[in-house]
């Protein structure tokens, strides 16, 4: 019952199950979740996000145990990632959409120092740090992008 129930975590609802792209299905499945959480105050929103983060690290851990070294069903990661790059907790679908493509580009690509965290920290830890240092990057560049979008 507890793999069980790590498993549902990991994999954000079976979204890691996703045939091809489970990142990205990961990602979009965050939507719902961030639409209920945007409505929480800042703090609130921050607190959900870093308890999320916790949960991640754990459940990654375990499914890394059972099913090797950063499995792609593994997508609590994007779903922290992408909650820190809305962190300014956008309303509209145009910044969403664009903190989405943000995510997944920095994601994907693993630019400095995302790409180094991913090589060189193992394990639950490693699997969430890479994910949230790219939302980390995305939360900046959106931030900068929507000041201008609002001109």
């Amino acid at each position: 019952m507890f793999l069980n129930v790590c498993r549902i975590i990991a994999t954000f609802f079976c979204a890691g199950y996703a045939p091809k792209a489970p990142g990205t299905a990961g990602t979009l499945a965050t939507l719902p979740l961030y639409g209920i959480l945007r409505r929480l105050s800042l703090p609130r929103y921050l607190l959900a996000t870093a308890v999320l983060g916790l949960i991640g690290v754990f459940v990654s851990q375990k499914m890394e145990d059972l099913w090797g070294k950063d499995p792609s069903r593994v997508v609590i990661d994007e779903v922290v990632g992408l909650l820190i790059t809305l962190v300014s907790r956008p309303k509209g679908w145009r910044e969403i959409g664009l903190g989405v493509l943000l995510f997944r580009a920095f994601d994907i690509i693993k630019p400095p120092p995302v790409g180094y965290v991913d090589r060189h920290v193992a394990g639950g830890a490693g699997i969430m740090a890479d994910d949230m240092i790219a939302g980390a990057i995305s939360a900046f560049l959106l931030s900068l992008v929507s000041k201008k979008m609002l001109r």
